[in-house]
């Protein structure tokens, strides 16, 4: 299996080409899901699949399905997939990699004259990123049955725009049944986002699962009065309540310790006026851990902590569940083939949770998956400076490969 070839040079080249479209002057890229450069992004995938071979579909929530034959039609697919969309100021690695390195294999297939008996479908998955529609993962998540397909088509942006006509005016607003694909196992490289592969000079991160997610939306109401004539005795601050929740939120991923993570995204304010005592905050809370029981000792301390602050500053606190997955474990016979694959190839390597959401954890929920991950420079993603080494990208590819391979047959 180790004598199969990817072309290390083809790929970074095709990965510059597609980061030229929505280049941001930093290096990195903003490409929001179902903007006209999104669809410049969609068509030349769409074109390199198609010169490739491959036969081109769009179901009804935009996700684009590029399949390869297989020696066996009725097989259900082997797939690889992710996304195209970035966060406003995002790299040019982040989903795309993914989407990319399955390109690569299925050119590699070609040069080479491999035929599998399993179809091969590279997938792009809509809006997986959540940053202009919200939340993420809405493509993968219509799929796999987790979002209705109306209610994400009703779902509309911070200027009021529906993702539905968004679709359909890009021209992605395809025709086949979203949730009618059949899919035997799924393939989903990325790059780690995090710091811990670069940290230990490991090639491969061999991923058994994804930790549990929780988000929260909290709006903290106080009373708005003049900030000069109004005693600090009498004031009903809601920013200042919310400043204590915020901090509290970090207190509790460091009291519960190992990999818990807790964050605040965003914050709004009202009235947002320099002399005027905030009477309402709008912010948002995110929770992670790999362990359930720890998540959900996360959340209870979270209830109770921040409706305890409320209580004190006579403000009210309104904690809204906005949205959840639990912690899930990959399937082990496809994680088998990345292991083996690394272990032939004499890649360093190690087993790894995601500490992000992806695609790979809502298809999961109903079909046998694994990932692969790839070093990022300094652990940096969602950013401009997003990085990562052309030879990394060669190796995951190419393991990427032999587990597509080892399942396709």
């Amino acid at each position: 299996m180790s004598d199969l070839r990817i072309d290390g040079d083809r790929l970074w080249r095709t990965l510059m080409d597609l980061a030229k479209i929505g280049a941001t002057p930093k290096g990195g890229l903003c490409r929001l899901a179902l903007t006209d450069l999104d669809r410049e992004g969609r068509d030349l995938f769409v074109r390199w699949c198609e010169e490739a071979g491959c036969t081109v579909t769009v179901d009804e929530v935009g996700n684009i399905f590029a399949r390869r034959p297989g020696r066996n039609p009725d097989r259900p697919a082997v797939c690889m997939g992710s996304h195209l969309d970035t966060q406003p100021t995002g790299g040019r690695f982040d989903g795309i990699y993914g989407v990319l390195a399955g390109l690569e294999v299925i050119r590699s297939f070609n040069d080479q004259g491999i035929e599998t008996d399993a179809p091969i479908d590279l997938i792009v998955w809509t809006n997986e990123e959540g940053a202009r529609f919200s939340p993420p993962m809405l493509g993968s998540g219509v799929a796999m049955g987790v979002f209705t397909l109306d209610h994400v088509l009703d779902i509309r942006d911070t200027d009021g725009v529906r993702l539905g006509d968004e679709l359909a005016r890009i021209g992605y607003k395809g025709e086949v049944p979203v949730t009618g694909h059949a899919m035997g196992a799924y393939f989903e490289a990325h790059i780690e986002q995090g710091p811990v592969l670069e940290a230990e000079d490991v090639e491969i991160g061999v991923v058994t699962g994804a930790q549990g997610q929780r988000w929260y939306e909290a709006t903290v109401t106080g009373r708005e009065s003049h900030a000069g004539p109004t005693p600090m005795r009498l004031r009903r601050d809601a920013l200042a309540g919310a400043a204590v929740m915020m901090e509290t939120v970090e207190a509790i991923a460091l009291e519960v310790g190992g990999d818990a993570c807790s964050t605040i995204g965003r914050v709004q304010v009202h009235p947002d006026s320099r002399n005027v005592i905030p009477g309402r905050v709008w912010f948002t809370i995110d929770l992670r851990n790999p362990d359930p029981d720890a998540l959900a000792r996360m959340d209870a301390l979270l209830r109770e902590r921040l409706a305890a602050i409320a209580d004190k500053r006579g403000l009210t606190l309104e904690l809204t569940d906005f949205w959840a997955f639990p912690t899930t474990p990959f399937a082990p016979e496809l994680v088998g083939h990345v292991r083996r694959s690394v272990e032939r190839r004499g890649l360093s390597h190690r087993d790894i949770v995601s500490g992000a959401g992806h695609d790979a954890v809502y298809v999961a929920r109903k079909v046998p998956t694994a990932m692969i991950f790839i070093p990022c420079e300094n652990g940096l993603s969602h950013n401009e400076a997003e990085n990562i080494k052309p030879e990394h990208a060669a190796s995951g590819c190419a393991v990427l490969a032999d587990a597509v391979l080892a399942a396709a047959g």
